[in-house]
C-alpha cells in the first residue's frame, strides 16, 4: 500500500531575523559555556532525569531503536465508525494500491467497510516509527489516518469541572436548537479562509513593490463579511432571556393589580354602593303640552 499525504505541504510564508543597521542576517551558533563555539559531530542528546544530571544518547542508539518499515498494514480489529472520538485522529493519507495486483482487494476492502460502516485499525510503520491506523472508505478511495495512543489525550475532566451544574431553562434549549438547524448545512471548507494568512501575504506582496517601504496610508484590504451567514447563539439567547424575563415581570405587575382590586376593604366598596344608591337622580326634562289646532 502507497501512502500520500493528504495534507497540502506548501510552506507558509516565514521570516529570518535581520540585524537592521547592517542588514545582515543573524545568524546562530552552538556554543557551550566556558568552552564557546562546538562541532556539530560533538553534539549529542540527552535526557535530564534529575537537576542538573544527564544521560546521554547518541545516534546510533536512536537508530538502533527505530522499527522497521513496512508496505504492509497489519489490521488488528474493525470497530463502527462512531465509536471512535474524532480527539484521537491525527494526519490523513491517501492510500493507494501498491501495484495492478492489488487493485481487486483494494476496492474489496474499501467497498466493504463501506458498507458495514466500520474503520479498519492496525499498526503501521513509517519513518522507523509505529503508529496506529485508521483505515476507512473516502470518496473513490481509502483514507488512511494515523490515531493518538491513549497516553497522548489528556483528560477532559479536569478541564469541564468548573463548568456549573444543575437545571437548564428547557426554552433556551430549545431557541437553540431552532437557530442550529436553521443554519445547518452541508460542511463546506471552501467557505473558511485563513485571514491572517491572506492579508501577511497582502503586506509581503506590498513591501515587495515598494522595495521594503510601507505606506502605511494605504488600507489593507477588508477581511471576508460572512453577512448573514454568522450567527451569534450567546447574543440570541441573550435577547431571548431578557424578553422572557419582561414578559415575566408585565405579568407579575397586571396579577398584582387584579390581586389589589379584589382584595380592597369590604367597607369602601358598601359606602361606594349605598353614595351611588343616595345620589338623586337627574329629573328627565318636561315634555311641553302639545299645541291646540287653530279653528
Amino acid at each position: 500500500m502507497k501512502l500520500y499525504s493528504a495534507l497540502d505541504s506548501r510552506e507558509k510564508i516565514s521570516f529570518n531575523q535581520i540585524h537592521e543597521p547592517s542588514k545582515q542576517r543573524i545568524r546562530y551558533e552552538k556554543v557551550a559555556p566556558g568552552v564557546g563555539p562546538v562541532d556539530k559531530d560533538e553534539i549529542v542528546k540527552g535526557y535530564e532525569y534529575t537537576k542538573g544530571r544527564y544521560v546521554l544518547f547518541n545516534d546510533e542508539e536512536f537508530e538502533a531503536l527505530k522499527v522497521e518499515s513496512k508496505k504492509t498494514l497489519d489490521m488488528i480489529q474493525f470497530a463502527p465508525a462512531e465509536t471512535i472520538d474524532p480527539l484521537y485522529f491525527d494526519k490523513p493519507y491517501y492510500a493507494l494500491p501498491d501495484g495492478k495486483l492489488a487493485d481487486e482487494p483494494y476496492r474489496v476492502v474499501r467497498d466493504a467497510l463501506r458498507r458495514s460502516k466500520t474503520v479498519g485499525l492496525g499498526q503501521i510503520t513509517m519513518r522507523g516509527r509505529s503508529y496506529i491506523a485508521a483505515v476507512k472508505p473516502h470518496e473513490d478511495g481509502i483514507l488512511v489516518e494515523t490515531v493518538h495512543y491513549a497516553e497522548e489525550i489528556r483528560a477532559a475532566k479536569g478541564f469541564f469541572d468548573e463548568i456549573p451544574q444543575g437545571a437548564i431553562d428547557p426554552d433556551l434549549v430549545d431557541l437553540a436548537e431552532e437557530l442550529i438547524n436553521r443554519k445547518k448545512a452541508k460542511f463546506d471548507p471552501a467557505k473558511f479562509e485563513d485571514e491572517y494568512a491572506l492579508a501577511l501575504e497582502r503586506l509581503v506582496k506590498k513591501k515587495i513593490e515598494r522595495h521594503g517601504e510601507l505606506v502605511l496610508e494605504d488600507q489593507e484590504e477588508p477581511s471576508r463579511d460572512y453577512g448573514d451567514n454568522v450567527v451569534s447563539l450567546v447574543d440570541a439567547l441573550k435577547k431571548s432571556l431578557s424578553a422572557k424575563s419582561a414578559s415575566a415581570n408585565g405579568k407579575r405587575r397586571a396579577a398584582n393589580d387584579d390581586e389589589a382590586e379584589e382584595e380592597a376593604p369590604a367597607p369602601r366598596k358598601r359606602a361606594a354602593a349605598e353614595k351611588a344608591r343616595a345620589a338623586p337622580r337627574a329629573k328627565a326634562p318636561a315634555k311641553a303640552a302639545p299645541k291646540r289646532a287653530k279653528k
